[in-house]
């Protein structure tokens, strides 16, 4: 029996049913298979009093320490937050706090599934139990983390102790690699996404039901500045007959409303907010081509569930863009540029892509072959047979 700790604090709880969900939905493939015993510690931030009773943390200050979370058994230890401030010690004061669980659980391996805290947390965790571990990166903890000097010393000897490492796709496995961590002990990982659940549906059907006429457009994702959902909406006068949903929330939401006003397209952009995964396919199924100018990414769940639903992508080159985008039906690389992206969309609304031809570049991302994939890096670190 391989016995693994997943630590994971991007991972959903009860007020949070999609935070981490690809997290959720990787280490329940992993603990699906045969001879792999899992838990969970999915540690809770919390700052100190009097903050620890403002409104944004009470419903992490309710969690309950351990719970059957979907299938899984989950703990969530507490630890210090400094908002602002204190940064840097995160990832001792984590390990500090996940330290008795591991101690109790002794398990072979540690599956660290963030670089920051997570992994450096990790490696003072596995250091007292003389354990290997793996850390996982995902695109924002390399380039926005790794850009502040104090936090990069700690990720960069977390990288070096670790038994090895993984990455979303190979264009961050090249930027950790520009950061100095060592590029022959990193793994590529892909996701993966429901292939039963995200499928082509009745486009025609799924546009009456949202009462859209003409070309629709979807982006996804939280209304934060880096998802560049601005950029889409400034591609909309260049594209005069086509409507842009926008699913998620954020506090960018304010500020895109506006934009949409500025820009005279106000009747042509709706702000969804925050869909639930489950009601994702819907929307998908309306979706003429779905647009995400996102600043950065690692490889995005929501790019490979488009393109399983039969929806073509518009999307910069960031992470992993090209690995996605691998025949000329999946979508169009283009610029960050509202001109740019309106052509992209031009030429797919001119003669579109064959669902099924679309699909096909994400028939590679199931969460089976992820599961086995993550067995059996673990199972090599565990020195186990995998």
């Amino acid at each position: 029996m391989l016995r693994v700790l997943t630590l994971a604090t991007l991972f959903p709880d009860a007020g949070r049913p999609d935070f981490g969900r690809f997290v959720l939905r990787q280490t329940q493939a992993l603990a699906t298979r045969p001879g792999v015993e899992v838990e969970v510690a999915a540690p809770v931030g919390l700052p100190p009093w009097p903050l620890s009773r403002h409104s944004h943390y009470a419903g992490r200050a309710a969690l309950p320490g351990r719970e059957r979370f979907e299938g899984l058994s989950v703990h969530r230890p507490r630890f210090r937050v400094w908002p602002w401030v204190g940064e840097a010690g995160a990832g001792r004061r984590l390990a500090a706090a996940v330290l008795p669980l591991a101690e109790a659980l002794r398990p072979d391996v540690i599956d660290a599934e963030f670089f920051w805290p997570d992994g450096v947390a990790a490696m003072h965790v596995a250091r007292a139990l003389g354990i290997p571990f793996s850390v996982k990166a995902r695109g924002s903890d390399i380039a926005y983390w790794g850009g502040r000097p104090k936090v990069l010393a700690q990720m960069l000897a977390a990288a070096e102790a670790a038994g090895g490492l993984l990455a979303v796709s190979a264009a961050l496995r090249r930027d950790m690699a520009a950061l100095g961590m060592a590029e022959a002990k990193t793994a590529v990982h892909h996701t993966g996404i429901d292939l039963d659940r995200f499928r082509p549906g009745d486009k025609a059907a799924a546009k009456a039901a949202l009462g859209v006429a003409g070309p629709l457009l979807l982006s996804v994702g939280a209304l934060v500045p880096v998802k560049g959902q601005a950029l889409a909406i400034a591609a909309l006068p260049h594209l005069p007959e086509a409507t842009l949903i926008l699913a998620g929330d954020g506090p960018e939401r304010a500020r895109l409303e506006a934009e949409a006003r500025r820009l005279g397209v106000p009747d042509r952009v709706r702000f969804a907010g925050a869909v639930p995964h489950g009601a994702l396919p819907a929307l998908l199924h309306a979706a003429d081509a779905m647009v995400l100018p996102s600043e950065r990414e690692g490889l995005a769940n929501a790019w490979v569930e488009a393109l399983a639903c039969g929806v073509p992508l518009v999307i910069p080159d960031v992470g992993g863009a090209r690995e996605v985008l691998d025949r000329p039906e999946a979508g169009r690389v283009t610029a960050r540029d509202p001109a740019a992206i309106a052509a992209a969309v031009r030429e797919l609304l001119a003669a579109p892509p064959e669902p099924e031809r679309v699909r096909a570049a994400a028939a590679r991302f199931t969460w089976e072959a992820n599961g086995a994939a993550l067995h059996a890096h673990l199972a090599r670190l565990a020195g186990r047979p995998g």
